[in-house]
């Protein structure tokens, strides 16, 4: 079955597959250096919680590895400001500011033990390296936990683009449904097109179709419709920032979708990694929503579709409250209410391992 490869790191730099040009055209570009990376993080050639996780980390190791600087002192400010800029590109995606710290942590652990910059550069190249491993790993474990809540014969909908093009493994919430449909579970998968960047229409519809998928594409405004009329099984998406009480921040358009879900009985899950949790926040009020240009509105691929000079609002995202979410998919287990109790627990259970 197709799998997207959305990055990868190589000999002659960052490969990222520009997932604006998609799916009309496959356009792969290198990136040799950090602020490059940086770049392609803010304007979305990379998106999604997880492969944004990876971008950060690559991103880290490519600018310390291009560095001049000939002491590990001359290193340390020059590092500081490599992270500083990967973490002014979105606001709203933990999973960034997950991999930033953990590039952090182990750059501390190599300036202590060592001075030799050649070890450094190296030991962080295949952190950044063994980052996108684990999200693969990652991906496969929660697809299987997840592919059990799955009707066995019947539609299933989701929201924006939680595949692969997502994460850089097989997808959170296409990764559930992926592995249900190996499993040889009978699924139709509906796609809102979310707009007003069409991650369902370009992405979600590109990949499913690729990997052999049965889908319908339907337009944001035909959900609740569907919900009612259409015998949906159950609704799975990613997430891209979870607060401690299980409220859930993901794409815009998913908190009325499970506010639908719920009025039309019907469960209405979350596929995220751990690295997706923010424990330091106690609800979703305290999670930044991301305020993208009023122009992804107004026009489509350049085109303009509404009167010159009407004023567009553009939240990246909206905050789904723990009531209407039925379960949490994680790569440990399976998160229930009361979520504050389980996320915590599954926070500190052991950690998938990637298989190189």
């Amino acid at each position: 079955m197709y799998v997207a490869q959305p990055i990868e790191w190589t000999d002659a730099g960052v490969v990222m597959l520009d997932q604006r040009r998609l799916p009309a055209e496959e356009i792969s570009y290198t990136y040799v250096d950090y602020r490059e990376v940086a770049k392609a993080i803010r304007e979305m050639v990379i998106r999604g919680a997880p492969a944004i996780g990876v971008a950060a980390a690559m991103g880290v190791a490519l600018g310390v590895q291009n560095s001049k600087a000939t002491s590990v002192e001359a290193l340390k400010p020059e590092f500081e400001e490599i992270c500083e800029t990967l973490a002014k590109t979105r606001p709203t995606a933990v999973d960034l500011f997950w991999a930033l710290e953990r590039m952090k942590v182990r750059f501390a652990e190599l300036t202590v033990a060592t001075s030799d910059l050649s070890k450094i550069k190296e030991a962080l190249v295949a952190e950044a390296q063994l980052v996108h491993l684990e999200k693969k790993s990652t991906d496969e474990a929660i697809g299987a936990f997840g592919a059990e809540y799955m009707p066995k014969d019947g539609q299933v909908m989701t929201q924006c683009n939680a595949g692969a093009l997502a994460t850089g493994g097989i997808g959170t919430a296409l990764g559930v449904i992926r592995v249900a449909f190996q499993q040889g579970r009978k699924l139709h998968v509906l796609v809102p097109e979310t707009r007003p960047y069409l991650q369902g229409a370009r992405l979600t519809a590109w990949e499913l179709h690729r990997g052999g998928i049965p889908l319908t594409l339907i337009t944001d405004n035909m959900v609740g419709h569907f919900l009612k009329t259409g015998k949906v099984g159950a609704i799975v998406t990613g997430a891209d920032r979870i607060a401690a009480n299980g409220d859930t921040a993901n794409k815009i358009g998913t908190y009325q979708i499970a506010v639908l879900a719920k009025e039309n009985n019907v469960p209405f899950y979350i596929a995220a990694p751990i690295s997706t949790f923010d424990l330091s926040i106690p609800d979703g009020t305290h999670i930044p929503i991301e305020e993208r240009t009023s122009e992804e509105v107004t026009s489509i691929q350049g085109v303009q579709i509404a009167p010159a000079g009407v004023n567009a609002a553009h939240p990246g995202f909206d905050v789904t409250p723990n009531r209407y979410i039925a379960a949490i998919f994680t790569e440990r287990g399976v998160a229930k209410a009361p979520y504050a109790e389980s996320l915590k627990r599954l926070s500190f259970a052991g950690a998938v391992k990637a298989s190189v």
